[in-house]
């Protein structure tokens, strides 16, 4: 059977169209696309070894298992962006991450370090995290979708985000690491069920809330503070393995200071007056 010209050229067409799209498949499967997911799912498994290690009553690994997830965290978008790897799939993977990370480990850390002592109760405060976490991340992915999160003019997040929640609600923990060894009345302080309860409440309040905080994601230095700031962030990491729980609760009060600032600066100075 003899081919027309129309025909061969309709079958070469399609071939292109065939290795067009292999290829585009390929695209999709390049390291700089699977690196970003990479990192979020480091932050998984960092926060499920936080769970792992509080029920095996090693907090202070549980502690710095959930740091090391808050750091993939931060690597992960930086990644996306520099790597224009974003996309719908990693951000949905970023949300339950987080979700495991700073919702569930944290509520599971402090349930087996304090409020099993309250019973059912203890357990309600923490399922009562879990789910301001999970109300938190849900609007966050809806306000992305929209447009309508943190961007680079306007630099703040609608209510305090998961990994700042989960060192918040970590507080009393991370108090007890420098000041409440032992039997002193610090240490029993610290560990009360009722201070770790009003902690919970605090942070999940602060996370349904509307209040504006500092987003760090979408802050811009100026080039000539670039060294300035990396130096200063070289400090931090030393900083950090010399004195790990002074420098994390340094870092913890000045952020929490910082959400008054934020909301002062992103209230409308004048608003619009409408034209009669």
């Amino acid at each position: 059977m003899q081919d027309y010209p129309e025909e061969r050229i309709s079958r070469r067409k399609r071939a292109r169209q065939i290795v067009a799209a292999r290829l585009e498949k390929l695209e999709d499967l390049s390291i700089g696309k699977l690196v970003p997911s990479t990192l979020t799912l480091l932050g998984l498994c960092s926060g499920a070894t936080a769970i792992r290690f509080s029920l095996e009553n090693e907090f202070k690994g549980a502690m710095a298992a959930v740091v090391f997830a808050a750091v993939f965290d931060m690597l992960d978008g930086r990644a996306a962006r520099l790597l224009g790897a974003d996309s719908r799939f990693g951000a949905q993977l970023d949300s339950l991450a987080d979700l495991v990370s700073f919702g569930l480990a944290p509520a599971v850390i402090m349930y087996v370090w304090s409020l099993s002592r309250m019973g059912d109760a203890g357990w309600v405060a923490a399922l009562i995290f879990c789910a301001c976490s999970a109300i938190r991340l849900a609007r966050f992915n809806v306000q992305a979708a929209r447009d309508e999160g943190a961007t680079t003019a306007h630099p703040y997040f609608t209510g305090l985000p998961t990994p700042a929640a989960a060192c918040l609600v970590l507080f009393p923990l991370l108090i007890s690491f420098q000041w409440g060894s032992g039997d002193g009345a610090l240490a029993a302080m610290v560990r009360e069920p009722v201070v770790v309860g009003v902690m919970i409440a605090v942070t999940s309040v602060l996370m349904v809330s509307k209040l504006p905080t500092p987003s760090i994601k979408y802050m811009r230095l100026q080039r000539q503070h670039r060294i300035l700031a990396g130096l200063f962030f070289a400090a931090l990491g030393g900083a950090l393995i010399a004195w790990p729980w002074a420098t994390l609760t340094i870092g913890l009060l000045i952020y929490v200071g910082s959400i008054p600032l934020a909301i002062l600066l992103s209230h409308p100075r004048h608003e619009t007056k409408p034209v009669a």
